[in-house]
């Protein structure tokens, strides 16, 4: 069994497009049953849950008929603002199910700078916890304008975990951890169970995904793995096929690849 440096009481899941998404680009509405099932039990054992979720610009193309996602910054802001209404609509039905509400929180990479911000959505998340609601965080496509703007929702999800002062930080992924080399095309490829110290060693093993719908690859996770664990948060990359993964490491099963905080 996998030990924690302490014990598990506020937890940052990120999903990615990928996930979210069939290879089609449709939304795959099972997964996100899958998911807010499993999100919700964690409240009920009494919790505390944050989602980054991301999808919206991927909804938002299907949702107005586009033939792919879009490539310019200005459609994929359009994109997204007709994707996060469809996306929260979902999350709302399907945690409303469980007995949660569900909070959309979008943000900007203002709130690094900002320390009035940076508070502010520091008392927001803990009161959103606190209340019968599970926050659903997403970048503010419509308005940020830097790739956009964090880049990736991975780096998105370690801001988030500072902010919140998490536990554990669990990124679901289509690669259940990290290899030492791509396990699409080496099948000799070994996933690395644990990590200690992500150095250059780490970033160099990192391949870039080749996803039609998504932003981040395995690269910008590790990033997203050593902002965390230098605020000692640890960090968990996983496989989002099944949403079990998620109960079974914070139960301490050793699924993916886990990144140890660093603790002074």
């Amino acid at each position: 069994m996998r030990k924690f440096s302490r014990e598990i009481k506020k937890v940052v899941i990120k999903v990615g497009t990928s996930s979210m998404t069939h290879e089609n680009g449709n939304l795959n509405l099972e997964f996100i049953d899958n998911l807010t099932w499993e999100l919700s039990n964690l409240k009920n054992a009494g919790l505390q849950v944050v989602l980054v979720s991301s999808g919206s610009i991927a909804a938002g193309a299907k949702r107005l008929n586009l033939p792919e996602r879009p490539r310019d910054t200005i459609g994929k802001q359009a994109a997204s603002a007709v994707g996060q209404v469809t996306l929260m609509q979902l999350y709302h039905k399907a945690f409303n199910a469980y007995g949660y509400q569900a909070a959309q929180v979008l943000l900007t990479k203002q709130i690094e700078r900002d320390k009035t911000m940076y508070e502010n959505g520091r008392n927001t998340f803990e009161k959103l916890m606190e209340m019968n609601t599970i926050p659903i965080v997403n970048e503010n496509d419509a308005i940020s304008t830097y790739e956009i703007e964090f880049g990736d929702n991975d780096t998105l999800s370690a801001l988030v975990a500072g902010i919140v002062e998490a536990d554990l930080l669990i990124l679901l992924t289509d690669i259940d951890g990290l290899y030492d080399d791509d396990p699409r095309k080496n099948p000799g490829a070994q996933r690395i169970e644990e990590v200690e110290e992500i150095d250059e060693r780490f970033v160099e093993m990192a391949k870039d995904t080749e996803s039609k719908v998504g932003t981040g690859g395995m690269s910008t996770k590790i990033k997203a793995a050593k902002k965390a664990v230098e605020k000692g948060i640890p960090v968990v990359i996983a496989s989002a096929e099944d949403t079990k993964n998620i109960r079974n490491i914070i139960g301490g099963e050793k699924i993916g690849t886990y990144f140890k905080p660093n603790i002074d």
